[in-house]
């Protein structure tokens, strides 16, 4: 007991030395890291609006440029008329056809009086009737301020027949010559939106980010779900961007945090909004995180691998018999050589090996034998529980149900249920050769239908006595035959052209039980058959059980006379004999 608590103290010293060392260690580190999380997240989060900033700048400027290249071709035309003695003259038309052609934006030039009567259009095209001219927005606009230039929204240009396309209107009064003077009237020139549009496209802000436009009263000039806006599908709160022409602004909502930026056009006064995620923007935020986090894990390990080595150092002898005490504990009773220290840490050594001796006499056969006997009912019970299997089942079944075909169904079930009942066996290794064919036969069953009777099979008993069942009352391991079978299918008839055989036979031969299982599959070569039967070769499909493993049960339980023979030719097929004792129910508790 005193050598016990000497351990236990000593244990607990180191425990509590490692335990500090660490505790202070992460401590500092926690400390460092949480600062440069915070200075680096910073940053990047001002880069992040910085770059948001940056590119609606480059919007607002290509929108400017663009809206003064039209601005431009207004006046232009604006002063063609105004040169010309009529708006009939060959030379003015000439001049209007020009500026359409070179400019492949402009869907069309049109001139009316003030009253909405058509004067000249260019190109030439027929207006359409009950177009509601005087009461469209750019028509009362230019009436009503008739010295500046006004822009419309995005609408579809419906005043001519022929094509209706989505423009933005240009209108404005001009002065043509008349008899009597200058006649008031109202210049119309329609710029095609699709380049506002593929302005606006070509913009991303991460990817769920994107840019959309609103005039001065709040309305939508551009947005790219547009037609989910005019749908009332989706919705954009404006009330931030009505209240401020520029700067970056956060909106929190009940499902998202997103960042609102806002540029103004001056010339027309559209402001641009560019509508990011936080949970994109922080990215570099998690990756920074995440940095920092592997970071520290790694200083811990560093930090606890040096302290375990100087404490081990310091404590070496008492270690050296905990790791002896462990592998014990493991199941380990090889030797090992007694450890050098204090002399009560020799004498509690010398008296533990001396124990380890005697116990590892004593149990060292009955160890292997049931380690070797867990590990094949651990491999057996992975036979039972196949999820590949049933996976494999269950989608059949589904596409039976699918193609009505109801008898199948149940059949598939009912086989599984019953092959899945069998397996279980209430817990029980060993069952009669009457259970183990019928286990195999729901097996088959179910692949049958799984592979759209792609072969055919046959259970053949033979008996000595024709009035009793000897060799279905006898006793076998459980699921031997399902892993051969199993091999059959998957390696022998799968890739077979024409239809498969499987054959299972089982009889009583001199005193003992044969289960053999053929089929006229692919068969192996003489290298993989050599492999199979030395126990090397293992096939990566299949219930992963393994002709090896059906071998090392049968000898572990009824010994090394009895196991499988494999006979096997390509083109022609393969053989497997499985060899038991003959034993009945009377027989099965003392297995």
């Amino acid at each position: 007991m005193k050598r016990l608590l000497t351990v236990i103290k000593v244990k607990g010293i180191q425990f509590i030395i490692t335990t500090s060392f660490t505790l202070v260690t992460v401590l500092v580190m926690l400390f460092v890291g949480v600062m440069l999380y915070g200075k680096f997240a910073q940053t990047a989060e001002q880069n992040a609006y910085l770059h948001t900033q940056q590119i609606l700048e480059q919007v607002k400027y290509n929108l400017d440029s663009y809206l003064n290249g039209m601005t431009q071709i207004f006046e232009l035309v604006d002063d063609k008329i105004r040169r010309s003695k009529g708006l009939t003259a060959d030379k003015l038309s000439e001049q209007l056809e020009t500026i359409v052609e070179t400019r492949k934006d402009i869907v069309s030039i049109a001139v009316f009086t003030r009253d909405g009567t058509l004067l000249a259009t260019t190109p030439s095209k027929v207006l359409r009737k009950n177009t509601r001219l005087t009461e469209q927005s750019w028509f009362q606009k230019a009436n009503e301020d008739p010295t500046n230039l006004n822009f419309s929204l995005p609408h579809i240009q419906n005043l001519f027949k022929g094509e209706y396309t989505w423009v933005v209107s240009m209108s404005r009064e001009i002065l043509l010559h008349g008899p009597d003077g200058e006649i008031p009237a109202v210049l119309l020139v329609d710029v095609n939106f699709k380049e506002i549009d593929d302005l606006c496209q070509r913009v991303g802000l991460g990817k769920k980010g994107y840019v959309y436009i609103i005039d001065l009263v709040g309305n939508i000039v551009y947005h790219p779900q547009q037609q989910l806006i005019y749908a009332g599908l989706k919705n954009e709160n404006r009330s931030l961007p009505l209240k401020h022409s520029y700067g970056s602004y956060v909106e929190e909502t009940q499902d998202e945090t997103r960042l609102i930026t806002i540029k103004t056009i001056d010339q027309l006064g559209w402001k641009i909004i560019g509508i990011s995620y936080m949970d994109e923007i922080v990215t570099t935020k998690k990756e920074i995180s995440r940095f920092i986090f592997w970071l520290l894990i790694f200083v811990i390990v560093i930090v606890l691998f040096v302290l375990h080595y100087l404490s081990a150092k310091i404590s070496r002898p008492i270690k050296l018999l905990e790791r002896s005490m462990e592998k014990v504990e493991q199941g380990d009773f090889s030797e090992s050589e007694p450890i050098r220290g204090s002399h009560e840490v020799e004498q509690l050594s010398l008296r533990f090996h001396l124990m380890v001796a005697k116990v590892r006499e004593l149990m060292h056969q009955i160890i292997r034998e049931q380690e070797a006997k867990r590990k094949s009912e651990l491999e057996v019970l992975q036979a039972q529980i196949h999820p590949h299997f049933l996976y494999n089942t269950l989608n059949s079944v589904v596409r039976m149900v699918g193609n009505g075909k109801n008898e199948d169904v149940i059949t598939t079930i009912t086989s599984l249920s019953k092959l899945f009942r069998i397996s279980l066996s209430r817990g029980k290794n060993i069952i009669t050769v009457r259970e183990e064919l019928e286990h195999v036969r729901h097996y088959l069953i179910i692949q049958k239908m799984r592979y759209k009777q792609k072969f055919e099979y046959e259970i053949v008993v033979e008996n000595e006595n024709e009035n009793e069942d000897e060799v279905l009352n006898c006793l076998t391991l459980k699921l031997l035959l399902q892993p051969i079978v199993e091999n059959a299918i998957y390696h022998g008839i799968e890739h077979l052209a024409d239809p498969g055989r499987i054959r299972i036979f089982a009889a009583l031969i001199d005193g003992k039980v044969l289960l053999q299982v053929s089929d006229n599959g692919l068969g192996m070569s003489p290298d993989v058959l050599a492999q199979v039967k030395a126990g090397f070769y293992k096939s990566e499909e299949g219930s992963g059980v393994g002709i090896q493993n059906v071998q090392e049960r049968i000898r572990l339980t009824f010994g090394e006379q009895y196991g499988l023979e494999i006979e096997s030719e390509q083109e022609e097929g393969t053989v497997v004999r499985v060899w038991i004792p003959r034993q009945v129910a009377e027989e099965r508790d003392r297995l």
